[in-house]
């Protein structure tokens, strides 16, 4: 069986609603790929912070791959930099959001996926800019 291998100008981008500060880019998931977690870059632009929420089987993991921000994991708050991870244990509420200047991307997996593919596929297409595409690439700052 041959591996599932995608380069950044293949990823899917989305706002989960028209209007949102972040977009998640899609890199493998349970819809495409049929895998049992989605893998994803999300790309929090400045201000922007998720909504408190809580998934009730999955973990979910967030590797900070640019920027600066903070997240609350029930009552506990961290700050977040580049090469930070931070995992989220199925039940926690939590929040990231981005408390620096420019951008804030961090690569988020969930494990199992638990609806979150559809979730963010049945949101509005959207697209990648240069900055996007240079931090997805691995290309210095």
């Amino acid at each position: 069986m041959l591996p599932f291998f995608k380069r950044p100008d293949q990823f899917e981008a989305f706002r989960i609603k028209a209007g949102e500060s972040n977009r998640l880019v899609v890199m493998f998931d349970s819809i495409k790929e049929k895998l049992d977690f989605i893998a994803c870059v999300e790309i929090f632009d400045e201000g922007g912070l998720t909504p408190p929420n809580t998934h009730k089987t999955a973990d979910e993991l967030f590797f900070v791959l640019e920027g600066e921000g903070r997240a609350r994991c029930d009552d506990s708050w961290v700050e977040l930099r580049k090469g930070d991870a931070m995992v989220v244990p199925a039940g926690a509420e939590h929040v990231v959001e981005n408390t620096g200047a420019g951008r804030l991307y961090t690569l988020t997996v969930m494990v199992p996926d638990e609806h979150f593919a559809e979730l963010i596929r049945n949101g509005v297409p959207d697209r990648l800019d240069a900055e996007d595409l240079r931090v997805l690439q691995g290309v210095g700052a």
